[in-house]
């Protein structure tokens, strides 16, 4: 039962974190995340386009000026695809540290063709660079779901290296 003065949308949580849409929070974090993705960037080794594709195609000048301020530590706001754009990235470089222990193969697995559902034969760096916001989330939803174990199918050349589970793996604590 909800109070005098509450309304029915005060008692509902909000599902969408919506603080980035507030410029302060913007100003806050896109300095550091810009300065992440450059990092990011130079291991993956990618040139100055296909950077600029990851972000949504911002004008030249507006990248270096963007990537300028950013390693400077200047105050940088960035638009809310943008950021939405770094997060995906971010979330990207996490899952591939995890799932690919070896400094490399991470960057490997995404630079190689692959024959999974979602890949149709391509580089997952190719879905990446497709220049949409849902390419680079899904390529994000794979890994994370990859990472959680909850695939359907091995990862050809990978899973299949490893043996599958047995009642004897299982500890209760």
């Amino acid at each position: 039962m909800l109070a005098a003065h509450e309304t029915a949308t005060q008692a509902t949580p909000t599902m969408v974190d919506l603080s980035l849409a507030d410029s302060t929070q913007r100003r806050r974090v896109s300095g550091p995340g810009l300065r992440a993705f450059l990092a990011i960037a130079d291991q993956w080794k990618l040139g100055e386009e296909e950077r600029r594709t990851l972000l949504g195609r911002p004008g030249r000048s507006t990248y270096h000026g963007w990537a300028a301020k950013a390693r400077a530590g200047q105050d940088l706001s960035l638009q809310l695809d943008t950021l939405l754009r770094l997060s995906a990235v971010l979330g990207i470089h996490k899952a591939l540290v995890i799932l690919f222990p070896r400094a490399g193969d991470g960057v490997a697995w995404l630079r190689t063709p692959n024959r999974g559902l979602l890949f149709g034969g391509q580089a997952p760096l190719d879905l990446l660079l497709s220049g949409t916001q849902d390419g680079l989330l899904a390529v994000r939803r794979h890994l994370d779901a990859w990472r959680g174990g909850t695939f359907t199918a091995p990862i050809p050349g990978y899973d299949d290296a490893l043996p599958p589970l047995t009642d004897d793996d299982i500890v209760y604590l």
